[in-house]
C-alpha cells in the first residue's frame, strides 16, 4: 500500500512511518521545508520525502500522486495556545484539512486515517471511562477543530465515498517527544528532571489524564491503516487515568531524582479528568495497550538521559 504521512517526521509520525515500513508498505511523507528529519534518520533511505505545506493545494497535489492512504498527523497549534488565536487554528488546520480531502478525492485516494484528540474533544466528562458516543464539548479551539475535522471526514465519505478511520488518541509519550516543548507532560517533566530544573504544574496536580506509550500508539495506527473497517471511530488510550502528582511520583522512581515542583494557577482549557474506554478498539481493531506505565516511563527516561 502506498501511504502518505502528513507530519511523518514528528514524534508520533516518525514512529508510524517505521511501523508502516516494517509491515511492508511504501511510505512518503509531507513536511514543512524547515522541518528536521532526525526522527526518521534510521529509515531515511526508505522514505520518500516531499517538502511543502499541506494548506497549499499545488504542493499537496504533488505529494498525493499515486497514494492509496493518507495518514493525517499534521497540526500547527497546541490545545492551550489555540484559544489565543482560534482564527489561525481554523485557517491552518481546518481549512488545510478540507483542502486535503478535496485533493484526496481528486487523486483517487482510498482512505484517510486521522489523528484526532481523545484528550480534548470530549471536554468535561459526564461519566467515565469515555466511550466514543459520549457528548463532545471541547474547551479549546484545538478540540473544536479536531471535532470539526471528524465531521468533514464523514461528509466527504457521504458525498464522495472517501473512506476514513478516526483515532481519538489519549496523551502519548515516549522516545522522540520534545523535552523542551510546551506539550507532553511526561517528556517535559523528564527533561526538567534531567536538567535538575523546577517542574511547573498548572493547578494542584490533581488533573488526571490517560497516558499512552508510543509503541502502543504506533501499533494502533498500523491496525487502523490495514484493517478493512469503513467509517471507523476509535478511542486509543492507555487503560487508566493518572493525576499529574501521580505521574511525578512515578517519574521520580524511574529517574531516581527528586522533583522540585511549582504549582501555578489552573487554566480554563484543562479538563479535570480524561479516561478513554477502548473496548471498541479491542473488539474491532484487535488492539489493546501493552506497555505498563512505569515500564514506558523507564524506557522514555533512558532515551531522555541520552539526549
Amino acid at each position: 500500500m502506498n501511504c502518505l504521512v502528513l507530519g511523518g517526521a514528528g514524534f508520533i509520525g516518525s514512529h508510524a512511518v517505521e511501523a508502516l515500513l516494517a509491515a511492508g508498505h511504501q511510505v512518503r511523507i509531507l513536511e514543512r521545508p524547515a522541518c528536521s528529519l532526525v526522527n526518521i534518520a534510521a529509515v531515511r533511505d526508505r522514505v520518500e520525502v516531499f517538502f511543502g505545506d499541506f494548506t497549499v493545494r499545488r504542493e499537496l497535489t504533488a505529494a498525493l500522486s499515486g497514494i492509496d492512504l493518507v495518514l493525517h498527523m499534521a497540526g500547527t497549534v497546541l490545545p492551550a495556545s489555540s484559544n489565543l488565536d482560534p482564527l489561525f487554528d481554523i485557517q491552518s488546520n481546518l481549512m488545510g484539512t478540507v483542502t486535503l480531502l478535496e485533493e484526496a478525492v481528486r487523486n483517487g485516494v482510498k482512505k484517510v486515517v486521522f489523528a484526532s484528540s481523545g484528550g480534548t474533544v470530549y471536554g468535561v466528562a459526564g461519566s467515565l471511562p469515555l466511550v466514543e458516543e459520549a457528548p463532545t464539548e471541547p474547551l479549546s479551539s484545538y478540540g473544536i477543530v479536531k471535532l470539526a475535522t471528524e465531521k468533514y471526514l464523514k461528509l466527504f465519505q457521504h458525498l464522495y465515498g472517501l473512506d476514513y478511520t478516526i483515532l481519538r488518541i489519549a496523551n502519548p509519550y515516549g522516545e522522540r517527544q520534545r523535552i523542551d516543548g510546551a506539550q507532553g507532560a511526561v517528556a517535559v517533566f523528564l527533561g526538567r528532571l534531567k536538567r535538575r530544573q523546577a517542574i511547573e504544574i498548572w493547578g494542584d496536580g490533581e488533573i488526571a489524564r490517560d497516558y499512552l506509550y508510543i509503541s502502543d500508539l504506533s501499533a494502533a495506527i498500523l491496525k487502523a491503516c490495514e484493517k478493512n473497517i469503513s467509517k471507523g471511530l476509535f478511542n486509543i488510550g492507555g487503560g487508566r487515568p493518572w493525576t499529574l502528582n501521580e505521574v511525578l511520583a512515578e517519574l521520580e522512581i524511574v529517574s531516581g531524582r527528586r522533583a522540585e515542583v511549582i504549582y501555578k494557577p489552573s487554566r480554563a482549557c484543562d479538563t479535570p479528568l480524561n479516561w478513554l474506554d477502548c473496548t471498541r478498539a479491542r473488539q474491532e481493531l484487535d488492539w489493546e495497550a501493552q506497555v505498563d506505565f512505569r515500564e514506558g516511563l523507564r524506557r522514555t527516561w533512558e532515551w531522555v538521559s541520552r539526549q
